[in-house]
């Protein structure tokens, strides 16, 4: 008789699935960091979209918010060193989609 393991989340398994598949690329992890650099509400309005020569070209659902987040752009930038030394980016552009 064979016993059955016991049963495991299933964000376990697909996040070991999504780390296998996602390309190595700096603008692909700087969007891998970016909710925990600018946080899950900021997340939702405003997504890194490009990245060439360390500036990472980020698109914002409205002006507004692409206006704040210029303002909080030296933060952005600390945060993203932080959570990325080894590709951190040198300067945010901020454009709205």
């Amino acid at each position: 008789m064979t016993r059955r393991r016991n049963p495991f989340p299933l964000a376990d398994a697909l996040g070991q699935f999504t780390d296998s598949v996602q390309p190595s690329t700096p603008l692909a992890a700087i969007q891998r960091a970016w909710p925990i650099a600018a946080g899950a509400a900021i997340a939702k309005w405003a997504t890194p979209t490009g990245e060439a020569n360390g500036v990472v070209t980020v698109e914002c659902d409205d002006s507004v918010i692409a206006h704040e987040l210029q303002m909080m752009a030296p933060q952005l930038l600390e945060k993203l060193a932080f959570e990325l030394p080894e590709i951190s980016p040198k300067t945010l552009r901020f454009k709205v989609r």
